[in-house]
């Protein structure tokens, strides 16, 4: 493995899961496209994410020698925050156990990656507002959107980062994105109020990491454009939810359906199919996304579409 930055870390730890871990695995679910500007893997295998937390921003580089054997380095302000922050964020709280594949699709899938853990970031508007950016529209025209709003709101990344990289803007900055850069930067009025409301609240979202599932469902809902599909969403990334299914998502319900059942199936039936294998629903999608199984063909638009998803 190549030799670590030479700028010392302001925090750093190693560690040995109790479980095997993908770090690359596990935490490309986070990426938002492949130039997000908070997440790259370096030449040397690396992998390195940017976060703000409550003491200020953090650049974080994750390596690893085998699946057993985590060295996590952050620079920033935020750096003994994001070190404490970092084994959670790469799976030590999510716990396979019980889970049953009881498929010969899904057993063979969780035998190849056996280092497949579900992240839990505990950085929930970090994971909220790109979810909102994701509502309505295709992937590439959201992770552009995501692009630019961080290159031109959030803050130069600390540390030795393997390129330039950014830290995502902070609640203030984001409120005070005017109008017509939300149009520039490809977000209807809707969506951008969407984020607005989520901001007043921001503070009141960020504790759902200390509440169920159940509960921080509920409140991420209580607020006016956010639905089952984006509370899922956040569920996934910044909560730890090994069960968190995105109902309503355009393509899921019929990739399911054809790699595990060969039907095609609406998300009515994608519910009743997966409650077999309930609280590691999202665990299955993550594990047949990975396998090269083959779903649904994907004949959806080219052009931006209204996908029908509950937000």
């Amino acid at each position: 493995m190549t030799l670590p930055p030479t700028i010392s870390p302001d925090a750093a730890s190693t560690w040995h899961p109790g479980h095997p871990t993908d770090v690359a695995l596990t935490l490309a679910h986070l990426r938002r496209g492949r130039a997000d500007p908070t997440h790259q893997v370096a030449a040397d295998g690396s992998l390195w994410r940017t976060t703000l937390t409550v003491d200020g921003p953090a650049s974080l580089r994750f390596a690893q020698s085998d699946l057993h054997t985590i060295t996590c380095q952050a620079w920033g302000a935020g750096a003994r925050a994001a070190i404490d922050a970092a084994p959670a964020m790469v799976g030590r709280d999510d716990d396979p156990a019980g889970f049953c594949p009881a498929h010969p699709v899904l057993d063979g899938a969780h035998r190849r990656h056996p280092g497949l853990r579900i992240p839990k970031t505990g950085r929930v508007m970090e994971a909220l507002i790109p979810a909102i950016l994701e509502q309505r529209v295709i992937a590439v025209q959201a992770t552009a959107s995501w692009r630019r709003l961080v290159h031109a709101y959030g803050t130069p990344a600390p540390g030795p980062t393997p390129g330039p990289m950014m830290v995502v803007p902070t609640v203030r900055a984001w409120q005070l994105i005017p109008s017509w850069e939300w149009h520039k930067a490809g977000v209807d009025p809707q969506r951008s109020r969407t984020v607005m409301a989520v901001l007043a609240v921001a503070r009141q979202l960020e504790r759902c990491v200390e509440l169920s599932p159940e509960e921080a469902a509920s409140r991420l809902r209580s607020v006016p454009g956010v639905g089952v599909w984006t509370a899922a969403e956040v569920a996934q990334r910044a909560l730890g939810d090994a069960d968190a299914l995105s109902v309503g998502d355009y393509h899921l319900a019929g990739f399911i359906g054809h790699a595990l059942f060969d039907m095609e199936f609406d998300d009515r039936q994608l519910v009743a199919a997966m409650e077999q294998w309930r609280p590691h629903r999202f665990r299955v999608v993550r594990l047949l996304e990975n396998s090269g199984v083959a779903g649904k063909p994907r004949r959806g638009p080219r052009m931006p579409f209204v996908d029908h998803r509950a937000y």
